[in-house]
C-alpha cells in the first residue's frame, strides 16, 4: 500500500540547506546540528533512517467520567504499553519528490482508512516550519514506511501510537524540537490516544485523554499478556455512540473506583503479582463493555467461552473487540496462543466476524532505555546510512505532567 499527501502549504520544492534538504552539520555523527551545513562524509546518495517503535496500549481499567461540555468524554484510564508494536522508518524521498509519501506492510489497512502517519507528519512540519534548523526553507518531504503489526481497529491504539512515532521521527530527521506543551498540544490535535504515547510508561489518562500522569513501572517480571482480536474491527465512535445512547455497564461507578484505586497503588509501587491478583477486578473495570457487545453480535458469548477456555478473567481492551488476560510469564502466554489458536480451528471457540482470531502473546513494556546511534550496511570505509533508533528521543523533556498545554483536538473519537 502506498499512499502520498502535500508537503504542506508553501513548501513546494524548498527543500532546506542542507544535504537532501536535511540542513544541518552532523560532523563526528551527532544529530543535533545548527543547520545550513553539508556534511560530506555521508556522501551525496546517502540517506538518513530514522527508526522509531510505536508500541501497542493496553486499556488495564477504562472508567466514562460523564460528556463534557466541548461534546467528549471525560476519562479516567490506566493505560499501559506494550511490547507488541508497529515500527515507522523515515528517510528522505528520492531526487525531486515534492510530497510525503507512505508505504505499509504487515497487517493490511482498510483502504478508506485515513492513516494518521501522514496527518502526522503533515502537522508537525506545520508546527516546526519557522523555528526549525533550515527555516526559512519548508521541512523537506519524508518517505516514510510503516511495518504494521498492530491490528486496526481493536481497541489497541495502533494508529494513535503510529502518529506518535511519526511526530517524533520527523521532528528527528529533520533536526528539528517543540517545547513539551507544543509537543502535547500537537498531539492531542492528532487524537485521544496520541499524547499517552509521548509518555514511554505506563499512565494515568484522564480529561478527553490530554492529561498523561506516567506512573512508576511494575515491579519484577513484566507481566504477560494474552491478546485475542476477533476479526471484526470496530469504531470507536460507533461503542461512544451506543455508551451515549444509554448503554452502559450495571454496576455504575465500579470502573471508576477500581482505576482509581489501581493508580493510587502503581504510584506507591506495584509488583507484577499483585497486579495479576487484581485480574478479576480488571476484567470489570471497563465501561465500554456493554456498548461494545451491544454493536457487536456474539461478542458476550465469545467472551464466556474465551474465559472458560482459558480458565481466567478475560478483559477489554479499550472500545474492543481486543480481549486479553494476564500471564506470570511469556512462556505461559505463548502456551495460552497455541490453545486459542487449536480452540478456533476445531470449534471449541466460535468464531466472530471474519476468519480466524489475531492471538498474541506479549508483555507490559517498562520505561525504554536509548542506544546509541547505530551505523547500518556497507563495510569499513564506505558510506553508511545513519540511523536512529527507538521510540523516544534522550533529549526531549517528560511530556507527561498533567498540567502542561490540553490542545484543542479535532481528531478525538470518543464523542
Amino acid at each position: 500500500m502506498t499512499s502520498s499527501s502535500g508537503a504542506g502549504s508553501g513548501g513546494g520544492n524548498r527543500y532546506g540547506t542542507g544535504r537532501d534538504g536535511f540542513g544541518g552539520n552532523r560532523g563526528n555523527g551527532g544529530n543535533r546540528g545548527n543547520g545550513g551545513g553539508d556534511d560530506s562524509s555521508l556522501g551525496p546518495d546517502a540517506r538518513l533512517h530514522v527508526v522509531r517503535f510505536a508500541p501497542a496500549k493496553l486499556n488495564l481499567t477504562l472508567a466514562v467520567l460523564g460528556k463534557r461540555d466541548d461534546g467528549y468524554h471525560a476519562l479516567h484510564s490506566v493505560m499501559a504499553p506494550l511490547s507488541l508494536g508497529d515500527a515507522l522508518t523515515v528517510s528522505a524521498p528520492p531526487p525531486g519528490a515534492t510530497r510525503d509519501s507512505l508505504r505499509v506492510s504487515g497487517l493490511p489497512l482498510p483502504p478508506d482508512r485515513d492513516n494518521l502517519v501522514l496527518k502526522a507528519i503533515i502537522a508537525s512540519r506545520a508546527a516546526v516550519a519557522t523555528t526549525w534548523p533550515g527555516a526559512p526553507a519548508f521541512p523537506p518531504p519524508l518517505a516514510a514506511r510503516l511495518a504494521k503489526r498492530i491490528p486496526v481497529a481493536a481497541g489497541l491504539g495502533g494508529g494513535s501510537s503510529d502518529a506518535a512515532a511519526a511526530i517524533r521521527a520527523a521532528l528527528a530527521a529533520w533536526t528539528a524540537s517543540l517545547q513539551p506543551p507544543e509537543t502535547m498540544a500537537l498531539a492531542s490535535s492528532l487524537g485521544s490516544d496520541v499524547p499517552f504515547f509521548l509518555a514511554n510508561s505506563t499512565a494515568l489518562v484522564t480529561g478527553r485523554g490530554e492529561f498523561v500522569e506516567p506512573l512508576p513501572d511494575i515491579r519484577g517480571e513484566p507481566p504477560a499478556v494474552l491478546l485475542v482480536t476477533p476479526g471484526l474491527p470496530l469504531a470507536t465512535q460507533a461503542v461512544f455512540k451506543a455508551y451515549a445512547g444509554g448503554t452502559r455497564v450495571i454496576d455504575a461507578g465500579r470502573a471508576r473506583e477500581i482505576s482509581e484505586r489501581l493508580a493510587a497503588d502503581m504510584r506507591a509501587g506495584m509488583t507484577a503479582a499483585s497486579l495479576l491478583a487484581r485480574a478479576e477486578d480488571l476484567a470489570s473495570a471497563n465501561d465500554l463493555q456493554a456498548a461494545t457487545a451491544s454493536i457487536v453480535p456474539g461478542l458476550r458469548a465469545f467472551m464466556t467461552a474465551l474465559q472458560k477456555l482459558l480458565g481466567r478473567p478475560v478483559c477489554q481492551s479499550g472500545s474492543g473487540p481486543t480481549l486479553w488476560a494476564l500471564y506470570p510469564t511469556l512462556i505461559e502466554a505463548r502456551k495460552a496462543v497455541r490453545f486459542v489458536r487449536l480452540a478456533a480451528v476445531n470449534g471449541t471457540l466460535p468464531l466472530l466476524g471474519a476468519g480466524e482470531p489475531f492471538v498474541g502473546a506479549t508483555t507490559i513494556a517498562g520505561r525504554p532505555t536509548a542506544p546509541a546511534e547505530q551505523f547500518e550496511g556497507g563495510v569499513s570505509g564506505t558510506v553508511r546510512p545513519r540511523s536512529v533508533h527507538n521510540w523516544y528521543d534522550t533529549d526531549e523533556p517528560a511530556s507527561g505532567d498533567p498540567t502542561e498545554a490540553q490542545g484543542d483536538s479535532k481528531g478525538d473519537e470518543s464523542r
